[in-house]
């Protein structure tokens, strides 16, 4: 307590503490890119959150697949992930992390607390809009940890600490996440009116769309009605409009794109990680490719892609612009995980501009994340619509998908006919491939454990269907250790 009141007595800590907190989704410790990490007991480029949320979204699925050996590494593309994996628990506890950095933000910006130290009341009508941005943050990562554990110790700021932490089920944290997004709106600036890098209203309804698309999944309740709101509310803002060239979102100077609506900011001077974009990008690149070519030095001879994804570009009746594999020395099957050259290449990510130049670092890339995008929000509304959702019509679904087609290259446009789940799970692979939205999509649509199968998946070559419990990851088992109050998820 008394160096948090050191740290507040300058008026410009508030604004400060709210970046760190931005900056948590980003880097991994007090100093990049490493030395001074924010948790211990694994590798410190491994512990980003960003890297470790892409990770257990991406290569757990068809989508993805790592040659490297690490320890419980090849156990997620294989489903032998257990409750002691370490990638598995650290990103919970990088939730926590974040929650708890929130909460400490929340409590020391109260009112008694500034009128305690006398704050000026220029800091002071800056702090209703930091305390909602904080407040986002905490649900941002509420809700990452009820879509990959399910039931997690639900703490605000008057809970008291300690080593039982009750666990909130998943219909409590949905619950808590619907009142918390709409009770911050009012706080927050209109869209496209913040700071770039921060929240604004737009933001909070595209996790709202997220949170309500998945409702049937989380709680058993179809949501849609609210999900096609908060799509309806974002879209009539006419703040957003798809970038002309694909490619265009993945590079250095991404932050020019009108199509984000909110990017997790990397920068190769200011903002330097092992984890994050340095992974996304170096890790992507191996075989044949030269890495300056993607504004990068250095390979790191990782990531590659299955026939699986391949496949769902193949279907197209046209030569899709969005597919950005890599071919020349690679085959497409995979015979050896650890050989980077068994598998398509499959650099999304560069760190170039749109005019070809690198960015300002050839080892951290300049290029943000994109968290959230218009693209994702077309293709909600047509999901939701489809699902059953009141508040759309059927020729707006029709025309979004349209948009998307157009952009990636379709001249034929596509006929009521066309208009089915089947195609929008498809058409999500190829617009949102590798921005972590697979997992949860394959979930949603029936897929992920039982049901399809992919190259690997099950750890074997041509896949095998894997247990239903493995929609949810399990309690990491130093948790359950250390707070008797929780409980395990099925199966582990």
């Amino acid at each position: 307590m008394e160096s948090a009141e050191i740290f507040f007595s300058e008026e410009g800590s508030y604004r400060a503490y709210l970046a760190r907190i931005y900056a948590g989704l980003a880097v991994t410790g007090q100093q990049g890119p490493s030395g001074d990490p924010d948790l211990q007991n694994i590798d410190e480029g491994f512990s980003s959150y960003l890297r470790q949320y892409w990770q257990l979204q991406e290569l757990t699925t068809d989508e993805a697949i790592i040659g490297w050996t690490d320890e419980g590494l090849p156990d997620l593309h294989a489903h032998g992930w257990t409750s002691d994996n370490q990638f598995v628990r650290t990103m919970y506890s990088r939730i926590f992390f974040q929650i708890a950095q929130v909460n400490e933000f929340l409590r020391q910006s109260t009112d008694a607390r500034l009128n305690e130290r006398a704050v000026s009341p220029e800091v002071r009508r800056q702090i209703p809009a930091f305390r909602a941005e904080a407040r986002f943050l905490r649900a941002l990562s509420y809700y990452h940890g009820l879509d990959l554990y399910g039931r997690l110790p639900l703490y605000g700021v008057e809970t008291p600490l300690g080593n039982a932490l009750p666990q909130a089920s998943r219909a409590e944290l949905f619950a808590f996440l619907e009142d918390e997004l709409h009770e911050i709106l009012d706080f927050l600036p209109a869209p496209g009116a913040a700071e770039y890098g921060r929240v604004d209203r737009a933001v909070v309804w595209a996790l709202q769309s997220r949170l309500y698309l998945n409702a049937e999944t989380y709680v058993g309740q179809l949501r849609y009605d609210e999900c096609l709101r908060a799509c309806r509310l974002l879209l009539d803002a006419g703040r957003y409009e798809l970038e002309p060239n694909y490619r265009h979102l993945f590079g250095a100077d991404n932050h020019t794109s009108k199509e984000i609506i909110y990017a997790i900011p990397f920068d190769g001077q200011n903002t330097q990680t092992w984890g994050g974009m340095t992974y996304l990008v170096h890790a992507a690149l191996g075989g044949r490719m030269d890495p300056a070519d993607y504004g990068v030095q250095g390979a790191w001879s990782g990531l590659r892609t299955t026939s699986a994804l391949v496949g769902q570009f193949t279907r197209q009746p046209f030569t899709d612009l969005r597919a950005a594999f890599y071919t020349n020395g690679q085959s497409l099957e995979i015979d050896r995980v650890n050989d980077f050259q068994d598998g398509y290449g499959l650099p999304k990510f560069t760190n170039l501009s749109r005019a070809g130049v690198a960015g300002s670092n050839e080892t951290f890339p300049d290029t943000d994340f994109p968290l959230f995008r218009l693209a994702e929000i077309y293709l909600t509304f047509a999901e939701a619509f489809l699902r059953g959702g009141l508040g759309g019509t059927r020729a707006e679904a029709l025309g979004y998908l349209n948009e998307l087609r157009t952009r990636a290259g379709g001249e034929q446009p596509l006929t009521e006919q066309d208009l089915t789940l089947a195609y929008l799970e498809s058409e999500r692979v190829r617009e949102l491939y590798w921005e972590g939205f697979r997992r949860t999509d394959l979930i949603r649509f029936g897929g992920f454990s039982t049901g399809a199968v992919w190259p690997w998946k099950g750890g074997v070559r041509d896949g095998v269907a894997t247990e239903a419990y493995r929609n949810l990851f399990p309690i990491p088992e130093a948790e359950l250790l250390a707070n008797p109050a929780l409980g395990q998820n099925a199966g582990y």
